[in-house]
């Protein structure tokens, strides 16, 4: 039979006990007035649930349907915004007040009797791997948890989901939050006073949760962990399949699931006193709950800034992410505090990098750029790992390639490193790379666009008319285009990111400059002279120009083997294609004697 309120408290409280208890002793441990234990002892001896006191086995088999089953811990995402820890294990495995997170919540479930407990993990799986052995969970692998939300996660556990707490592995209970029987579900919420960003909710009768909202003012907010019951898993289940199975809905959090289903989902909030509920979301927020934190953190990260800028870990703060790209993981941080407070962003290299990048190569552009007065924040890189650290440029914008003086600026700089007779151990040339992207291409069966061969024919053969000018090839960013242009609050330039710098024909960087920024051909032809300080000769423009189309197309084949893959390029496809295809024939015909077009062109 279902239980009211008051009669499961009365029956959990004499369960715990397993004694004989007075009623005072009930009222205590139940949180009941005496009246109303006197009158839920009455009538739990009349229905057979309670004898001399004690809980009869009519009276443990009611309980029954309010016991917890299982619990799901979801230990599958990156935690971007705890950066640069994150970068080296995940957030649940964070030692804090001398326990791993993860550890501490699963001996806080087992405390309770929860011992089928799942833990659902994605990034840096293996990190998890020891729980099953240690504590004798269960290991779920989450594949998709880079592009998909913790909706996911729960979907790929939806089998599990009975009465069922549902738990994030980095939550910090300062007493232990778990128990054996449940009521009814619910979410842990705890009251902020003053505005805030987070979930909050607005209650019914019973505190059933009728309404949830992003933001708010003076309100109870959900946070820590949640409790399905049977009754609410048997209704959120189908809501949870069908919006996974939704790309539209594919990023949602299974809390907005339940917010736009309240209606039909009964979950109450579940009150919690004061800050008795912890969850991390940045490392000043860890150090200011744990202050020997920092001190005692076993990272690797700490110890590279440490020994660069020979500062102590206890000097270092602030730390927040400022980039997750494909190669690269960056993030901000200071050391001291006021007036000598200085900012930095640590580089951490990307899974597999190693084999995509030359860091040596890399290094050495950087110091060359420094040499050269083109970057003003490089500080250190070490080449065998790839991690570097440089300084932060407040409140610095990007360069503006359609702004004449920033274009000249660019291009000024440009010819600066080109000159500057240095040398790398590496190569880079735009055919070449395209011919290695259309292999990889043509492994997934003939390329059949129409055009394709034809324009890789006058590709090759406008590069046969380009080699033969005889341009040296010299030091070159490859990847020279406005967003690796840090422009400061005093107009000071700074060229960054020179992960693929190496040895290019000198015309590469005008090639790429031309595409990445969608120049105009009356934008180009300025930069051209920007770049020489003169016009250029016929030679040195067909040359440039033929570096355009050999950008573009080379591009424009990466694009094709990216979508191939699955990636969306989106309309980058197209712009390196109209590069390449709307070029090529008017260069070809500056090489190939059509003079009357060249000065056309020039005119």
């Amino acid at each position: 039979m279902a239980l009211s309120r008051s009669m499961f408290k009365v029956l959990v409280a004499l369960a715990k006990s397993n004694t004989h208890m007075t009623q005072r002793q009930l009222s205590a441990a139940s949180g009941l007035s005496l009246g109303t234990v006197n009158g839920v002892l009455h009538e739990a001896e009349d229905a057979g649930l309670i004898a001399d006191g004690m809980l009869t086995i009519d009276g443990l088999k009611s309980l029954k349907p309010y016991e917890v089953e299982n619990a799901i811990i979801m230990a599958a995402g990156l935690s971007s915004r705890l950066a640069p820890i994150s970068y080296e294990k995940p957030k649940g495995l964070l030692r804090v007040r001398g326990e791993v997170l993860i550890e501490r919540q699963i001996r806080q479930l087992q405390e309770a009797g929860v011992t089928d407990i799942t833990v659902v993990v994605g990034y840096k799986k293996e990190y998890f791997f020891y729980l099953a052995s240690k504590f004798g969970v269960r290991i779920k692998v989450n594949p998709q948890y880079a592009t998909r939300n913790n909706s996911y996660t729960l979907w790929l556990v939806r089998d599990r989901l009975d009465n069922t707490y549902v738990c994030s592995s980095d939550d910090y209970f300062e007493e232990n939050p778990f128990e054996h029987y449940v009521y009814e579900a619910y979410y842990a919420t705890q009251y902020v006073a003053g505005p805030t960003e987070e979930w909050c909710v607005t209650t019914g009768s019973s505190d059933r949760i009728t309404q949830v909202s992003v933001g708010g003012t003076d309100a109870w907010t959900m946070l820590g962990h949640a409790y399905f019951d049977r009754a609410f898993s048997t209704s959120f289940v189908p809501l949870l399949d069908d919006a996974v199975r939704r790309p539209e809905l594919a990023d949602r959090l299974w809390e907005d699931i339940f917010r736009a289903h309240t209606d039909e989902l009964h979950m109450a909030a579940r009150r919690y006193p004061g800050a008795s509920i912890h969850e991390f979301d940045t490392l000043d927020q860890v150090s200011g709950f744990d202050p020997a934190f920092i001190e005692n953190v076993d990272s690797n990260i700490f110890d590279n800034v440490v020994s660069v800028l020979g500062c102590e870990k206890s000097q270092i703060h602030g730390f927040y992410p400022l980039k997750q790209g494909l190669t690269n993981l960056s993030c901000h941080f200071s050391v001291g505090e006021g007036a000598a407070e200085q900012e930095y962003v640590y580089r951490h290299p990307g899974l597999g990098t190693e084999k995509m990048v030359d860091r040596a190569a890399e290094e050495a552009g950087l110091r060359l750029a420094r040499e050269l007065g083109l970057d003003s924040t490089f500080i250190y890189e070490d080449q065998k790992q790839g991690w570097k650290i440089s300084r932060f440029v407040p409140n610095a914008r990007s360069l503006d390639p359609h702004d004449p003086v920033q274009l000249k600026r660019a291009m000024q700089m440009c010819r600066r490193f080109h000159q500057s007779k240095a040398t790398l151990n590496r190569s880079f040339d735009f055919v070449e790379e395209g011919l290695g992207y259309e292999r990889l291409l043509a492994e997934r069966g003939s390329i059949e666009i129409p055009g394709y061969d034809d324009l890789k024919e006058k590709v090759l053969r406008l590069k046969g008319y380009a080699e033969r000018d005889g341009f040296s090839r010299c030091v070159s960013h490859n990847d020279f285009f406005y967003l690796n242009f840090l422009v400061d609050e005093r107009d000071e330039y700074s060229l960054i990111d020179w992960e693929y710098a190496g040895m290019s024909d000198e015309a590469s960087d005008f090639g790429t400059f031309t595409v990445c920024c969608e120049l105009s051909n009356e934008e180009a032809e300025n930069a051209l002279y920007d770049y020489f300080g003169r016009t250029p000769t016929t030679r040195e423009r067909r040359h440039f120009w033929s570096y355009v189309v050999f950008a573009g197309w080379c591009w424009y084949v990466w694009s094709l083997e990216k979508e191939a893959e699955g990636d969306n390029v989106g309309e980058w496809l197209l712009i390196y294609y109209r590069y390449a295809q709307d070029n090529v024939d008017r260069v070809l015909s500056w090489y190939e004697g059509d003079e009357r077009g060249g000065e056309r062109e020039a005119s």
